[in-house]
């Protein structure tokens, strides 16, 4: 049988759904038919063992946490606006040839039922939503939220495939220790990986990061657990494609690789709809020569975080995390090209 590819039906079909509580679009159902989930509302968890018995790929899901933020706020409406950007999207990649639904099973898997009162149970309810998800083989695809949700996705993803390899690209490394005494926020994701054992010290890049700092050393840390770091302004001007293929040589093909793409590692000229802006980011060609500079890993999952939409109401933030998702889609283990 085969099932529809149109971008459309895959993507806007399952906002309907959402919007009006019916359910959760399965393609693998064919004509249109919906399996019934209460978190079509965000209301309790996600039923998905039909779409992953189908043989579900890839999966799209959001999860609408901001309570990690120390700034600016509204991450929580990011999975919500970029879906409606989505609906611009086609389903071949005509830059690269990449034609994902030909090969792939995709479906959106609606948002994540956190509790928007706790942090911290907000962060074991995205854990325990993901391994399922992971056990199922299907490769999460996330829409984020703040940068928090990092940490127990990471968390999630060692239980099934071990410490991966990370790509990251951010306007800050968050790193910190703590933020205002608490251990668990979006400035502190990637220290708490480091100090789980989450990540491949060797195989990490932070790539776009800048700005002011707290002391001369903020960069200094995760340079000593052997991340490598890319500041943004020793890639002005520059194509991205060569550092790319540098990565995908020292990472290898084999190696479970996690993308973590905040959105205001982009310049705020191009993406101003975030919490906390930095000026002199990256371009979006450079954006879109890294996620297509991953073609050949073993991407095992990846998010865009951070889109803030109450500050950029031309919808441009959002359109351009919808397109970001969609070519991390194009990169995935078996899409075909045409």
């Amino acid at each position: 049988m085969k099932y529809p590819s149109s971008w459309f039906v895959r993507r806007c079909l399952p906002l309907l759904t959402f919007a009006f509580g019916l359910g959760i679009f399965d393609p693998a159902l064919g004509g249109g038919q919906l399996e019934r989930g209460d978190n079509a509302r965000g209301r309790g968890p996600l039923e998905v063992p039909g779409l992953l018995r189908a043989g579900l790929v890839a999966g799209f899901i959001g999860v609408p946490l901001d309570i990690g933020t120390s700034h600016r706020p509204g991450a929580r409406f990011g999975p919500r606006q970029i879906r409606a950007e989505s609906c611009l999207i086609r389903p071949y990649n005509m830059a690269t040839g990449a034609a994902p639904f030909d090969a792939l099973q995709v479906a959106d898997l609606g948002d994540v039922p956190i509790n928007t009162y706790n942090l911290l149970k907000s962060v074991d309810i995205i854990e325990q939503h993901y391994g399922p998800v992971l056990d199922a083989g299907c490769i999460p695809l996330t829409l984020g939220g703040d940068h928090t949700i990092a940490l127990p996705i990471l968390r999630a993803m060692k239980a099934r495939h071990g410490p991966v390899a990370l790509i990251h690209v951010d306007a800050h490394a968050d790193v910190n220790p703590d933020m205002f005494g608490e251990r668990i926020a979006h400035g502190t994701p990637f220290r708490r990986a480091v100090e789980e054992g989450l990540l491949i010290g060797d195989k990490v890049w932070q790539i776009g990061l800048r700005g002011s700092g707290y002391s001369a050393e903020d960069f200094d840390w995760p340079r000593q657990q052997g991340f490598t770091i890319v500041p943004a302004h020793e890639v002005w001007w520059q194509s991205l494609t060569p550092l790319m293929a540098q990565i995908r040589e020292r990472i290898g093909p084999d190696t479970p690789t996690y993308l973590s793409f905040d959105i205001d590692g982009i310049d705020p000229a191009y993406a101003g709809g975030t919490g906390t802006p930095e000026i002199g980011g990256l371009t979006v060609p450079q954006a879109l020569e890294i996620v297509r500079g991953c073609r050949g890993l073993n991407l095992v999952g990846c998010d865009l975080v951070e889109v803030s939409p109450a500050y950029d109401t031309s919808g441009n933030t959002a359109l351009l995390g919808a397109n970001l998702l969609f070519e991390m889609l194009c990169v995935l283990p078996g899409v075909k090209y045409r």
